[in-house]
């Protein structure tokens, strides 16, 4: 019997059930990117902070007619439950969107899912035990991390250079674990237009990495949101497209369409498709039909197509908006100059802390995203990632002379103060040299 008053009744000050929660919650925490939004969403604020996509460059008409036609013809079946597994007719549709990357496979593979955020935590749940290793590029998609942590993994971050995560240090990473006596229980990658680095993976070595996880049967979790938004070139065509027992590929409609539909799939092997698809009922019971039926009808009606090619004229205006931005007030620095999907990776100069220089940054009415969010570890601080989907052109010229601005004002700070003892900037940067930052470049 628990005493009244016990510590294990008690809780803490802030949250009286606090010892009633299961030893995996230690784990989730709010991300950075999440806890900027608060600050980021005033209105004389430029955010370049949050990966939203420019949803207002889709025509309204085109949703609302598909809408109308659903609610219609279809508006019991809409508003009712469905399958587990996703609505026929759309994963249908899925493999022609995935044609397009040079995925072939059939629609009892495709598992729907409540965005591909959800895909990601389902197969997380299906597969991390506490205690296994999860390897990721360095730096990482910072929800994923959430995730992999919230089940109890330890996450590995591998690094990348301007061609992508580098199959040599791959190699040495699983070396090293497996002699530690870890378990590597798949690798995670987002390949082409990376987030946090903009960076997409070479072909010649996106078939190397492939052979490598083979050689060391580790499974292969390629998420790729923003592949159809390229620019000038065509990417390389997706992992899956060379690889279907080892790969599970994710996939939305967040990115070119409306993320509002919450609407991504998984195209699995067909042994975890069917855990996929018990998780996803267990879960949420079922997808939302009506979202689904929703996006069914724009594929089968609407120039999807032609909107995507729409959307690639938008974020390269934006991309190239943000580029010559940065060569007219932050020549001194470095960055990543990406042929599609939503960010720019930037690299500070030494010693300034892009965390810490965050505050400074709202008071300067601009705000990012820290380098230190896509690092389980703590690294990045060095860093930032620029996101440049959603602010106008001339708002991402604004937002990045006021950026300019704070980085100018810090750098003068830590000139004024060397060598007084008064400001230490390795205490500033809460890293030291042992954790050097990542010039992608």
């Amino acid at each position: 019997m628990i005493e009244q008053g016990s510590p294990q009744q008690r809780g803490n000050n802030l949250d009286p059930w606090y010892h009633h929660y299961a030893q995996r919650t230690s784990g989730l925490a709010a991300s950075e990117v999440r806890a900027l939004f608060a600050v980021a969403s005033r209105p004389e604020v430029v955010s370049l902070a949050g990966g939203m996509p420019y949803v207002s460059a889709l025509p309204q008409d085109l949703v609302v007619g598909a809408m109308d036609r659903v609610m219609r013809e279809q508006g019991a079946v809409a508003l009712q439950y469905g399958s587990g597994q996703g609505v026929p007719a759309l994963r249908e549709q899925i493999l022609d969107v995935m044609a397009l990357e040079g995925i072939s496979g059939s629609a009892d593979d495709i598992v729907v899912t409540t965005g591909s955020q959800h895909a990601l935590e389902l197969f997380s749940k299906l597969f991390i035990d506490p205690g296994d290793v999860v390897l990721a590029e360095g730096p990482s998609y910072v929800t994923a991390m959430v995730i992999f942590k919230s089940y109890q993994a330890e996450v590995d971050h591998v690094p990348m250079d301007e061609h992508g995560l580098i199959p040599e240090a791959l190699r040495e990473h699983i070396a090293r674990l497996k002699a530690a006596g870890r378990r590597v229980k798949f690798l995670y990658t987002v390949p082409t237009f990376h987030n946090p680095a903009g960076v997409t993976l070479s072909w010649d070595r996106r078939l190397e990495i492939l052979e490598i996880a083979r050689q060391n049967d580790i499974l292969v979790l390629e998420d790729n949101p923003y592949g159809l938004l390229y620019f000038d070139q065509k990417p390389p065509a997706a992992m899956r497209s060379v690889e279907k027992d080892g790969v599970v590929y994710l996939g939305t409609f967040s990115k070119t369409l409306a993320p509002g539909f919450r609407v991504g799939w998984a195209l699995a092997p067909h042994a975890i498709r069917e855990k996929l698809i018990l998780a996803n009922e267990a879960a949420v019971l079922s997808p939302s039909s009506f979202s689904q039926l929703v996006i069914s009808e724009y594929l089968r009606d609407a120039d999807w197509k032609g909107q995507i090619d729409t959307f690639r004229g938008v974020y390269r205006e934006r991309k190239e908006a943000m580029i010559s931005a940065l060569k007219e007030h932050l020549p001194e620095l470095s960055w990543t100059d990406p042929n599609g999907g939503f960010y720019v990776w930037v690299t500070l100069p030494p010693h300034l802390d892009s965390k810490a220089m965050l505050p400074r940054a709202v008071t300067e009415l601009v705000a990012y995203t820290p380098g230190t969010a896509f690092y389980a570890d703590g690294s990045g601080a060095q860093n930032i990632r620029l996101s440049f989907c959603y602010p106008t052109p001339e708002n991402i010229r604004v937002g990045v002379r006021r950026l300019a601005t704070v980085i100018g004002g810090e750098q003068d700070l830590l000139d004024t103060f060397a060598g007084t003892g008064l400001l230490d900037p390795s205490a500033r940067r809460g890293r030291t040299s042992a954790n050097p930052p990542t010039d992608l470049r």
